[in-house]
């Protein structure tokens, strides 16, 4: 696997530099300067030097409050280009493609997936009037995806046949149908439009032969205005989770920074909110975690069924930035330490 060294952090650096969007970095400035009250002149030179410093694009720079921290804090924070490095250092790409197309990753870690699903490509239409039996609604995913974007939630009712549902998922470059996920009913109260899943995020600590799982955090997510996906993209928002109760440990965010203290469709208060099953979700990502230790770094979405945790997605990307929001950091101490401490070789 290949280390990130010096010419490749210098060549990221660059594609990220030449790779600024203006407007968006305006966008940000802006907020900044809202936030701080600084002017954006003496922000921007800050946010620059944050960049080739700390590896700081300006989105994180806004996220995590630069403008309000000193040096000494800033280091100990996961950006964009640390989460960069340790993403290459910990995961082979070859192995990641498993993750990438989601109809590998259903056959790959079949016992952890808790569904009905069935595969698009080469399936007959007898296989597809098998698979609709009993099923009034089903999910449909295209084969690459991410944040939610082109699922479809089709109802079998609509197509006369099994051929003209075959023929549709593929005619939109579908990958995988599969059969909706029921999350338990305590989580309807918190919102019951989507499934809201848990984003486990593991890593493997040690050495080849001795590999040891760890849970790094735990977040909820969920959907907001009636969609149906929980993905930030998509309007949703994510809220912290104690590792040992369950139960939710400060304020939900969204996409756009807002701080939430009560889900804005329910009014349920979201901190204290018990999850159920969480140590349970945890186990069961632990034991996916050792399937392929060539990924040693990974996110794991996951639904709360009445049944139990079974897994909905896992991401070789897992996010950085859930658990560094400053309302969860109020030491301003971020996850490098942490991961330092656990990778000797970053």
């Amino acid at each position: 696997m290949k280390n990130f060294g010096p010419m490749a952090w210098t060549r990221y650096l660059f594609r990220v530099f030449t790779g600024v969007q203006p407007k968006a970095m305006l966008q940000c400035l802006n907020k900044a300067q809202e936030k701080s009250g600084k002017s954006r002149a003496l922000l921007l030179g800050d946010m620059l030097w944050c960049l080739g410093r700390y590896g700081a694009g300006y989105h994180d720079y806004l996220m995590f409050q630069f403008f309000n921290m000193d040096g000494p804090h800033r280091r100990t924070y996961v950006t964009r280009l640390k989460n960069k490095r340790l993403v290459t250092l910990m995961n082979d790409p070859a192995a990641a493609q498993t993750f990438d197309h989601k109809a590998r990753f259903y056959m790959r870690f079949k016992e952890y997936i808790g569904r009905d699903f069935m595969v698009v490509a080469g399936a007959t239409a007898p296989q597809m009037a098998r698979f609709m039996e009993g099923k009034d609604l089903i999910f449909a995913k295209p084969d690459v995806g991410e944040s939610g974007k082109g699922i479809e939630l089709l109802r079998t009712a609509d197509f006369p046949n099994a051929q003209a549902l075959l023929g549709y998922v593929k005619s939109r470059n579908l990958g995988v149908v599969e059969e909706p996920l029921r999350q338990h009913p305590d989580l309807d109260k918190l919102y019951p439009h989507s499934v809201n899943t848990l984003r486990v995020v593991t890593l493997l600590a040690g050495s080849p032969g001795n590999w040891r799982a760890q849970c790094v955090y735990a977040v909820i997510k969920t959907g907001c205005s009636g969609h149906f996906v929980d993905n930030l993209e998509s309007g949703g928002l994510f809220c912290p989770l104690d590792l040992e109760t369950g139960r939710i440990c400060g304020p939900g965010h969204t996409s756009d920074l807002r701080v939430l203290n009560q889900h804005p469709d329910t009014g349920v208060e979201l901190c204290g909110f018990q999850v159920p099953m969480v140590r349970e979700a945890i186990e069961l990502c632990l034991k996916a975690a050792m399937v392929e230790p060539r990924m040693r770094y990974l996110g794991w979405d996951v639904c709360i069924t009445p049944q139990g945790p079974v897994i909905v997605e896992g991401n070789d990307y897992p996010g950085y930035d859930f658990w560094q929001q400053p309302e969860h950091t109020p030491d301003r101490i971020g996850l490098w330490p942490y991961y330092k401490k656990l990778i000797p070789e970053l």
